[in-house]
């Protein structure tokens, strides 16, 4: 088990695509520590392995060789509906396109981990326009995604991964589809709602203009982690 201070552990995690002489290695022995309690982005230029890293931990995806270690589990042994499990009770997503569902309000989007968790649906969507509203959401809880803006579908995908309080969220490019300050809004939110003692914040970027609201960042290329800084 890991130490309660540390999320993720990766310990000279490879992956390959293809197998034999013409197998793609895309993750080359990455080493890495994502304490709790910080925000921990992974940058580097296109093609280096970033978003394959964050599947990988996600438990997306099972490494070719390594060891790793989410919360103090070894998520890449367990069977798959254990595995699904474990997702579903201990990360939130969030992804570059919102993913939000086009037929569901904004407080239904919201509540949708707690309705995958069987929680009854008027339970779940109260619980959902409380965390809305808490992102400055209140009055468009019954919107539909094509009735908001860019910031305002990226805040309800926000409060979709931090419902069922995870305890690592994994975010994935969630500033490209947006302007400036609307990226530096959302990112100010993310901050202080999901930024906890217990919980680790991983984000996936290429932006730069975010990259002060780090704690630290690990920089990546070809398959490599090669500098780890801290603010």
């Amino acid at each position: 088990m890991l130490n309660n201070a540390i999320a993720v552990e990766c310990s000279q995690i490879e992956k390959n695509f293809g197998s034999g002489g013409d197998a793609a290695r895309v993750l080359r022995g990455i080493n890495l520590t994502v304490p709790t309690g910080e925000m921990t982005f992974l940058v580097g230029p296109s093609g280096c392995g970033k978003t394959t890293l964050l599947s990988v931990i996600a438990g997306l995806l099972n490494p070719t060789a390594g060891e790793l270690a989410v919360l103090g589990v070894p998520l890449h042994t367990l069977k798959p509906s254990r595995a699904v499990e474990f997702r579903r009770q201990n990360l939130g997503f969030v992804f570059q396109q919102f993913n939000l569902l086009p037929s569901l309000t904004a407080a239904e989007n919201a509540a949708v981990p707690l309705l995958a968790a069987h929680w009854p649906r008027k339970k779940a969507v109260e619980k959902a326009r409380e965390l809305l509203d808490g992102l400055g959401l209140a009055e468009r809880a019954n919107a539909y995604p094509n009735q908001l803006s860019g910031g305002q579908q990226q805040r309800v995908a926000f409060a979709r991964a931090l419902i069922h309080e995870p305890r690592l969220i994994v975010c994935d490019e969630p500033t490209s589809a947006l302007d400036q300050n609307t990226g530096h809004h959302v990112m100010e939110l993310l901050r202080a709602i999901a930024v906890r003692p217990n919980r680790a914040v991983l984000v996936v970027t290429h932006d730069n203009r975010i990259f002060d609201f780090a704690d630290r960042i690990a920089h990546m290329n070809d398959g490599l982690i090669t500098d780890i800084e801290t603010n």
